[in-house]
């Protein structure tokens, strides 16, 4: 397994080639890194932003289109469209903790389950209460002004991976399929996951790029966003652990500090909250508990799975094991199904994403919600839809589209059930 470490040539559009038509090779994790000259910041971003132009638009007006249709039927059924989009499920506990912090709780059956809002990261409540302080708008108004912008950042923080890795068309593909996931209207509502997905996709590309410091620090913003971010902070550490110990502990410094920084955030938070309750150590998981959402090694996952061939359920219940189980087969063609396995941090951020996911307790409909920041995974769909005929990936691709404005609609408008 190699990780790349320097800065390598931008991909064509059909191959991890660079521009001059040679192999691009991964960097020899052994050998001392040779400082290497890089383009001025902003120039490059500049650069890059121009590149991925097209499949941002592409990626905007899928989402619009997703935003309009679930706009149109919320108006059909009697619902406001923004009250849809920025007050459901998970979106009022952030609101209700931008406005009046942490310290809520809601008990259910009958006082057996405690359910506390300390369950959610403060990133992204504390980025709604800014928002709203500077700007004229309600706190669901700033969670959904939030969310847009860090989705056009996250297509293209998942772009420039992509690009590196399979070149521009694959990199296309992929910010396409990205943005119609049966679930990627998450991306158009006041939720974490666009935030959380922005964080990650440019920690790893920093990670890839050589750019330390800035991985363990994006990685440690991430650890203040969700629960799962543990995955992003596992591939920080897990990446910089092999390049010190492939290079006999001559890494350099920068190195050293991203596997630090990374855990910062995610530790954090897990010790305020144990120490608030009481608990160092178990406080934060028996917060969750209280949401039924605990690690079983994937007892609960069998467990409905086994309810569901036996009692008929909501249309969205058999859905999610769909996805879960696409999700799963899709990480084992990224593993070992791929001409080009991409890098060990890409590897070991969606195993993690998919391992919390189907090795999780609870809430077994939010677990493609769960898997949308796992987007290495279309990595194998993108680069067969790059090298297929125009007519099937348009096919494909229109499919795809169909199903996620229909689902995506049914989520936020008709569906009884949390995302």
């Amino acid at each position: 397994m190699s990780v790349e470490t320097t800065p390598v040539g931008t991909t064509d559009d059909n191959s991890g080639t660079d521009r001059a038509g040679s192999e691009a090779p991964a960097a020899d994790v052994s050998a001392p890194a040779r400082p290497a000259a890089r383009p001025r910041t902003r120039d490059a971003l500049r650069a890059s932003l121009r590149r991925a132009a097209p499949a941002l638009a592409l990626f905007a007006a899928a989402r619009l289109t997703g935003m309009l249709v679930v706009s149109l039927w919320a108006w059909h059924v009697g619902r406001s469209p923004l009250r849809a989009l920025g007050q459901s499920w998970d979106s009022v506990w952030y609101t209700r903790i931008a406005q009046h912090g942490y310290g809520h709780t809601r008990v259910l059956e009958d006082g057996a389950v405690l359910q506390s809002d300390l369950a959610f990261f403060p990133l992204y409540p504390g980025l709604i209460r800014s928002v709203s302080y500077v700007l004229p708008v309600t706190p669901g108004g700033a969670g959904l002004l939030i969310s847009w912008l860090a989705a056009g950042i996250a297509a293209w923080g998942v772009f420039v991976v992509a690009d590196r890795l399979y070149g521009r068309r694959a990199a296309t593909f992929t910010v396409v399929l990205w943005g119609l996931l049966p679930h990627s209207v998450v991306l158009s509502m006041a939720y974490t996951e666009p935030v959380f997905v922005a964080l990650s996709a440019w920690a790893l590309y920093a990670v890839l790029s050589g750019r330390w410091l800035w991985a363990g620090t994006l990685a440690a913003l991430a650890g203040l966003s969700r629960p799962n971010a543990v995955a992003l902070v596992a591939a920080v550490v897990v990446t910089a652990l092999w390049v010190i110990v492939g290079r006999r502990g001559r890494a350099p410094w920068r190195v050293r500090a991203a596997g630090a920084l990374a855990p910062l955030g995610w530790a954090a938070y897990v010790a305020y909250v144990g120490i608030r309750k009481g608990d160092p150590l178990g406080g934060y998981f028996a917060v969750q508990a209280g949401w039924t959402s605990r690690f079983d090694f994937g007892m609960g996952t069998f467990r409905f799975i086994r309810h569901l061939v036996s009692a008929p359920e909501r249309f969205g219940f058999p859905m999610a094991l769909v996805i879960t189980g696409t999700a799963v087969l899709l990480l084992a063609l990224l593993a070992c199904g791929m001409e080009r396995r991409p890098p060990l941090p890409l590897l070991v951020y969606s195993a993690a994403l998919v391992l919390i996911a189907v090795g999780g307790a609870g809430y077994f409909e939010s677990k493609p919600r769960f898997l949308l920041p796992a987007f290495p995974l279309l990595f194998p769909l993108a680069c067969a839809m790059a090298k297929a005929r125009p007519r099937a990936a348009f096919v494909v691709t229109a499919a795809l589209a169909v199903l996620s404005l229909g689902y995506g609609t049914y989520l936020v408008t008709v569906a009884p059930m949390p995302m």
